[in-house]
């Protein structure tokens, strides 16, 4: 197996698969932090609930493409409302209280996922784009999981334009470097916070919907990778969207490849890495601030 160059290369696409997944999870959360320092560890339930809203999609219309579409303007509009009820009423109260809430939150939309779609894994089995496989040396590797590093590639390219050559883009980076300046400046921190929870939000729900074809989908997947979506943010470093994908690409190269290697130990080889960066770069590889 060591000299096998085809099962190392399919390991490679493995980890570039986990890694655009955890991109798309990271980098929403990583802006919100470094924009308003908010620390929302409900996330990783919207991207529960980008995976059973694109099941339930899928399952009405007989096919994947609009489920893409749709679920993450589920996710986004019930990111609107946790953002209204709650997120809002929350951002002046210390980061203690802000783990504390969004902590009860994932159990409280967990029991919200396991009443309306159950506890079963769902997944689909008809109206999958890219269902095949091809083989790369020697080795047979499913197309959709190209489809996913695909996603996560354009998503990366659009959010770059977005964020360097927009106004948003210009009020996200300036209310990230210094929020205080750019309110005097005439910039609406406030709106911008709200638009780019809703942008976290719905990636979240499209990492979830573009997951669920491979993975399946089921109550409470988020709590897994939630933990994994936080080392991202940390080392990449706060409110960098650079950050986000270069610590994406760390722990999914990590997590997948200790999988291989050494399995018992590869989590650990994660907190290992975690640790390293922290002691070099105690403000992550890429912080958007100093």
């Amino acid at each position: 197996m060591l000299t096998d160059s085809g099962f190392w290369f399919v390991q490679v696409l493995n980890s570039l698969q986990l890694s655009m997944l955890l991109f798309l999870l990271s980098v929403g959360l990583t802006v919100i932090f470094g924009l308003m320092n908010f620390v929302n560890l409900a996330h990783g339930s919207l991207y529960a609930l980008g995976a059973l809203f694109g099941y339930s999609i899928a399952q009405a219309t007989g096919g994947m493409w609009l489920a893409y579409l749709l679920a993450p303007l589920c996710v986004m509009l019930v990111g609107a409302i946790l953002y209204i009820l709650i997120i809002d009423r929350m951002r002046k109260a210390g980061p203690m209280k802000q783990v504390l809430v969004t902590f009860g939150l994932i159990f409280v939309l967990l029991d919200i996922q396991r009443y309306l779609w159950g506890t079963d894994q769902l997944g689909v089995t008809s109206g999958i784009p890219f269902s095949g496989s091809f083989e790369i040396f020697g080795e047979i590797y499913p197309s959709y999981r190209l489809f996913i590093i695909c996603v996560g590639l354009v998503v990366f390219a659009a959010l770059f334009l977005l964020l360097e050559h927009t106004r948003l883009g210009a009020e996200v980076r300036a209310g990230v470097d210094d929020p205080e300046t750019a309110s005097c400046l005439g910039v609406n921190v406030e709106r911008t916070f709200f638009v780019v929870f809703l942008i976290g939000s719905a990636l979240a729900g499209l990492a979830g919907v573009v997951a669920m074809p491979a993975f399946s989908a089921e109550a409470g997947m988020g709590v897994s990778i939630l933990v994994p979506t936080l080392v991202v943010v940390v080392v990449g470093g706060l409110g960098s969207l650079k950050g986000a994908f270069a610590g994406s690409l760390l722990i999914g190269t990590t997590l997948t490849f200790g999988q291989v290697i050494i399995p018992s130990f590869a989590s650990m080889l994660m907190y290992a890495l975690l640790v390293a960066v922290l002691l070099i770069r105690p403000s992550g590889l890429f912080p958007a601030r100093g």
